[in-house]
Parts: C-alpha cells; structure tokens; sequence
C-alpha cells in the first residue's frame, strides 16, 4: 500500500528547505542593525560566537519559518511570497528569547551562555528591542497589497505573546494549591499566548502573504496555535525530565525554581496521595534542593503529571491536523505541515 504523503515526507528536510529560502533575506536584515545589535543577534541565532565563527548546534530549528514559507504554499502561492513573514517572525521570536531570558534568569540556551550572560543585560534588551522593530519593518515593506493585514495579524499576535508571558510571570506568586491555585485550563491559555500565538501567526502570515482569504487564514493560524500548545507542554515535560545534554539545562531547572508547569498543576489537580505529598511538598515555599527536586519529581510523574502532559501534547497535535484538514489546501505543502506535526512533540521525551 502507497503511505500517505505525509510519511513520505521527512520532516528534517522540510525544514531545511525553508531555512535555506529564508536565510538569505534574515541575513541582510540582520545586516541593516546597529552593529552592536547585529553582533548580538549573531551570537543569539547561533550564527557566531565569541570567536566570530558559526556555533554547531546552536542554530535553531527554524520551525517558525518552515510553517510560514508553507502557509504560503498551501494557498497555492510561491514560496518566495512569505519569506518577509518568515523573516519577521523570526526576529520577533529571538526578541523573545532575548527578553524572555532575562525575565527567567536562564544563564544557558543550546548549551552556551545566554545573550544577557554573555554581553550583559542591557545589550541584550535594547538588542530584542532593535528586532521588535525591525520585524515590524520588515513586513510593512513586503511586496504586494497584503501589508496591512499582515502588519494587523503579527500586531495582535504580539499582543497575545506579552500577555501570555505576563500570565506566566504573574503565575510564579500563586500558590501552588488552594482556591487561588493556578488551573490547568488557566495555564492552556497562557501557553496558546505565549508560545501559540506567534507559531499560529507565521503560518497565517504565510497563506496572508501568499493572497488567502480569511477561511484558509483562520484554519492555518488556528493549526499554529495548537501546535503551540502542544510544544510548550513537551517543554515543560523535558524542562522537568529532559536530559541537559539535549536541552542545555540542569536537570529539574523548572521544579528547583518554582515554576508553573503543566505537568505539576495536572499532578496537583489529579487527587490522590501522590497529589496530597506533591502539594505538601510544593507548599512550603523553600527553594528545592537536589533531594526535594527529585522527590517532587517522582510524585509529579507518580499522581499522572507526565502522562497528562504528554496527552495533552497529542490532543492539540490532533486539533492541529484537524484545523489543516478543515479547509482546501494544496496537496504537497499540506503533507509536508503534516509531516512537522510529530516533530513538535518528539523532542526526546
């Protein structure tokens, strides 16, 4: 029997085409910067490193390009047509990570020190900052007619992302348990902020880009915004469990500073006396030693956490697949997305 397209598709090789595409246009907006931010923005994209040479490993993935360089695709537009969008997208995501760092207090990223680490604090947020607007540039100057909605799109997922991560830092003064507890449903809806909205915005700038109308749009934004989801409850799994070899932080990082995570909110709401020995545990609001991070750990896993995170994962790669099976798309394009769908949750779990 022939395989659906789909498994015919490899997804490692989907998203090298399009970093390819991409890398040209991100490189000469890159260039336009400060050069002080330029320098910055090297060494966060792993493009350079203190000694001026390209950092193994340190590259991102480019997943945020692939899916708006295939939105474009899927609507039957060139490839071409939303390398703008991928280039904006990209930019506002190492803006992010720029800030979002600093926010953290993550000294390492991809196995390397951070930007604030490395150039300082300061450096680092007027360098996110020159991004925020260069990306804005970026997409007002595209070619074509379809500059306004595309500004109108990226805008209101920028506005999604900061009050996502608002949620999130607001989220660290809640207690762990009680009527004032954080919900998992309350913490679903930070992710879909935070980490959705600009993975739903690259591929809906995509198919704006390449002349779609709202139909196609709504779908591909909306199939991002899961994909978000999906991926940020994968990263709480190995921001708990991961091996620091693969995700460049010490081991239980998320647990030894307190963080809200899925995981341990799913473990908290499950009931049971893993659940009962987890909040007694969590509730004293000492910082986690080696000891209490690997206990609190084991009852995580013990009352379901994992499991919970882990299905909550494959419920929005599902929404995902439905939201690009809901509408008319070209055939290829669509295999390759669908292709992209398990990568968001196999990130050595």
């Amino acid at each position: 029997m022939t395989p659906p397209l789909a498994e015919r598709t490899e997804a490692p090789a989907v998203l090298a085409r399009c970093r390819d595409l991409v890398r040209p246009a991100l490189g000469r907006a890159v260039a336009t910067l400060h050069p002080w931010h330029a320098e910055i923005t090297a060494y966060s994209l792993g493009w350079e490193g203190p000694d001026g040479r390209a950092v193994p490993g340190a590259q991102g993935k480019g997943v945020r390009q692939a899916l708006a360089v295939l939105g474009a695709e899927a609507v039957g537009a060139q490839a071409g047509s939303a390398v703008p969008g991928a280039v904006a997208v990209e930019l506002i995501h190492t803006f992010s990570l720029l800030h979002d760092d600093i926010m953290d207090g993550d000294e390492t990223r991809r196995q390397r020190a951070t930007a604030w680490k490395a150039y300082g604090t300061g450096p680092a947020v007027l360098a996110g900052d020159a991004l925020f607007a260069l990306a804005v540039q970026t997409l007002a100057a595209a070619p074509g007619g379809s500059c306004a909605p595309a500004v109108r799109l990226l805008s209101g997922a920028l506005g999604d992302l900061v009050r996502g991560q608002a949620d999130d830092l607001l989220f660290e003064s809640r207690p762990w348990t009680g009527p004032d507890a954080v919900r998992p449903q309350e913490y679903r809806l930070m992710a879909e902020h935070k980490t959705g909205a600009l993975l739903g915005c690259a591929a809906g700038l995509g198919a704006v880009l390449g002349g779609a109308g709202r139909t196609e749009t709504d779908a591909l934004t909306a199939a991002g915004r899961h994909l978000g989801v999906a991926f940020q409850a994968v990263d709480d799994v190995l921001g708990i469990w991961g091996d620091p070899a693969v995700t460049g932080k010490p081991v239980h990082s998320d647990l030894r500073r307190g963080k809200k995570t899925y995981p341990v909110l799913a473990a908290l709401t499950a009931g049971g006396p893993a659940a009962q020995r987890l909040g007694a545990l969590l509730r004293s609001g000492e910082p986690l030693d080696d000891r209490a991070a690997r206990q609190a750990a084991g009852l995580t896993e013990e009352a379901g956490g994992r499991a919970a995170a882990v299905a909550e994962a494959d419920r929005n790669l599902e929404r995902a697949r439905a939201c690009l099976e809901s509408v008319t798309l070209a055939p290829d394009p669509l295999a390759d997305l669908l292709a992209l769908l398990p990568y968001f949750t196999a990130r050595t779990l």
